[in-house]
This record gives C-alpha cells, sequence and structure tokens, in this order.
C-alpha cells in the first residue's frame, strides 16, 4: 500500500455536444456581467459568435492571443480588461488563448471560463506560462485555474487534423509524466493511464474520420483527464525541454510536444518502469517510448524538431537551458546526455535510452 495525499482542484465541467449553449448561464453563475472575449487572431470569428451569443454580458473582445504568451500581449490583454471593466474572461480556444486569459487572472483574479477548441489540457491547471527576452517561465498559482471548462466537441469539427494529432500527443505528454511525478499518486495515476487510452484510440478514428464527432468527444474526454494530472503533479524533463526549446526558439508547442516526448520518456525509462509499463498498456505496447514514436509517425505527425524550424546550431544553448534549473525528474539531468537526446530529437531517429 503506497502512502499519499491528494488535493482535488478541478473547475467546474459543462461536456457534450452543443454545451456551448451554455455560457451565458455559466457567467451568470459567477455572478458577473462584462465579459471579455479572448482569442487568437486566427479564431476571431469564433470570438465573434460568442460574444454574440452572450450579448449584453460581452464587455469586448480581444482577439490577439499568441503562442508562449510574451509579456507584451498579457499586459496589453490586462490593460484591455481594466479599460473595459470587465469582471471574467471567457477564453475560447487552444492553449495560447487559455494561456493568455490566466496571465489576466495572475494580475487582477478575474475568473475564467475557458472553451477548449484543442486537446491541450491548459484550462484544468492552475499553470500559467509567460515568455520575456526569448525564455518562457512557468509557476502555479490558485488563482489562474479556470472556474468553468465548456467541453464541446462540435467547436473541434474544424480543428485541422494535423493540429488535432499533435495536440492529442502533447495531452498525453502530461499523462505520462504524471505517472512519474515525484508527487503522483494512485488517483492520478488512474486519470493518467485512462487519459493516454482514449487519446490515443481517438487519435487514430480522428485520423480515419476527422469530422467523427464521437471520436472528437472522446478526444476531449482524454484531454480533460490528462489535463487534470497536469494540474496536479509535478513535471519532469520533458515539459523542461519542451518550455526551453518553445520560449526561446519560438517553436510551435504542440508540435515540440509531439517530437520530443518520446525521446523524454526513454531517457527516463530505466529510472521509471513502472510509469512505463502503464503508458506502454495504455497503448497496447511493451515499449512505451517506441510505442509513441510509432504513434507519430503512423498519424503522420511531425518526428523531428528540424522540420518544425529548430536551428542546428540551438542544439547546444538549448541543453545547457535544459540544466539551469532543473526539473523534478527520476533520472538525474546530465548536460551530455541531454545533448545527445536532443540531437536524436533534431534528426528524428528512433529513440534510445
Amino acid at each position: 500500500m503506497n502512502d499519499f495525499s491528494f488535493d482535488a482542484h478541478i473547475p467546474r465541467v459543462v461536456f457534450g455536444a452543443g454545451a456551448l449553449s451554455q455560457l451565458p448561464a455559466e457567467v451568470d453563475r459567477l455572478g458577473a456581467r462584462r465579459a471579455l472575449v479572448l482569442s487568437t487572431p486566427e479564431q476571431a470569428d469564433s470570438a465573434r459568435r460568442v460574444a454574440e451569443l452572450l450579448g449584453e454580458r460581452c464587455a469586448g473582445i480581444f482577439p490577439r492571443a499568441v503562442m508562449h504568451v510574451p509579456i507584451e500581449a498579457a499586459r496589453e490583454a490586462r490593460e484591455e480588461a481594466r479599460r473595459l471593466g470587465a469582471d471574467c474572461a471567457v477564453a475560447i480556444g487552444g492553449g495560447s488563448t487559455t494561456g493568455l486569459g490566466k496571465a489576466i487572472a495572475l494580475d487582477s483574479g478575474l475568473p475564467i471560463i475557458a472553451i477548449p477548441t484543442t486537446y491541450a489540457g491548459s484550462e484544468m491547471t492552475p499553470i500559467y506560462g509567460l515568455t520575456e527576452g526569448g525564455v518562457k517561465k512557468t509557476g502555479r498559482d490558485p488563482r489562474v485555474l479556470p472556474k468553468t471548462v465548456i467541453y464541446d466537441p462540435e467547436l473541434s469539427l474544424t480543428l485541422p487534423l494535423g493540429l488535432s494529432i499533435t495536440s492529442g500527443i502533447n495531452a498525453i505528454a502530461h499523462a505520462a509524466e504524471g505517472l512519474y511525478a515525484h508527487d503522483g499518486n494512485p488517483i492520478v495515476a488512474l486519470m493518467a493511464e485512462e487519459g493516454i487510452r482514449a487519446l490515443a484510440a481517438a487519435l487514430l478514428r480522428l485520423h480515419a474520420a476527422p469530422k467523427d464527432l464521437s471520436a472528437r468527444g472522446d478526444a476531449l474526454y482524454g484531454a480533460w483527464l490528462c489535463g487534470a494530472v497536469l494540474g496536479h503533479v509535478a513535471m519532469g524533463l520533458h515539459h523542461k525541454l519542451c518550455h526551453t526549446l518553445g520560449g526561446s526558439f519560438n517553436l510551435p508547442h504542440a508540435e515540440v510536444h509531439t517530437v520530443v516526448l518520446p525521446h523524454a520518456l526513454a531517457y527516463n525509462a530505466a529510472a521509471a518502469p513502472v510509469a512505463m509499463s502503464r503508458i506502454a498498456r495504455a497503448l497496447g505496447s511493451d515499449d512505451a517510448p517506441a510505442a509513441l514514436y510509432d504513434l507519430a509517425r503512423r498519424l503522420g505527425a511531425p518526428t523531428s524538431l528540424r522540420e518544425i524550424g529548430m536551428p542546428a546550431d540551438g542544439l547546444d544553448r538549448a541543453a545547457e537551458l535544459a540544466v539551469t534549473t532543473p526539473y523534478p525528474n527520476p533520472r538525474p539531468l546530465q548536460r551530455d546526455a541531454l545533448r545527445a537526446l536532443l540531437q536524436r530529437a533534431f534528426d528524428g531517429t528512433p529513440p534510445s535510452p
């Protein structure tokens, strides 16, 4: 029997096809009257749809969320919320938009309603990230955890297949690292294994039929579980590397996670055999790192840092940054071993310890 403690902090969840229609009632439930709607420029149409649904409850739209939440964008959004007298934020989109909402909440305590259209999982966590001077810094604060999350699979039907796949593997990464977290527990482990299983199976179905609403729903279910894992335990090497690569080299978030995950797991495999066994079981395999690498290839996802824009001359700097402020990790972070890991990820070769 394992001794553990578990302090649940999960937002209210409204889940199901057509669930977006419940947004006005959820704003009222918070006691809010002026919601600032957040989105990326690419999802401005979705933001306008949300604003129309809110009617008089909408204070305005801020459609300028960007990847990795640059501090300048966060400051601009905070000022806009103050100028409009917003008393809550509604974030529709993926991790970039949710992250911008968190940046506002961190400064003001403004409550957030998140409406995920990808599988990033950020909406289930009290983790925030801000990029300043080319360095992405993360932290945890209960103020940034959304109050309500609305999961509507209909909103993900237009998510491009490629982004659906990388976003889903990004979510799998949360659960995979949760299984060897130093502060993990049996409850989180159950959520993690089920989240990996559900997402992997759903992604294979989406690869065959991207408009399959049932598969979209199952992918959101898996993402919800994986995001909840991320919100409850510390992450390790994989997330450290991805934050370093994304923030310092402006690489696309989900794609970085997709490429790095098999290699990070291979690095940790010998030091975390129970976690590897559970990941492999969820994937119907006996080799967790190889199974994730093969899954990405089967789904047509990127498998090398080179193809997503990583400069070859940045690998040394990335290795140095990764060991500067190390995360808790089953295997100690060794600069030369990490440099070799990054080279394999850059080249797209199969993972090895």
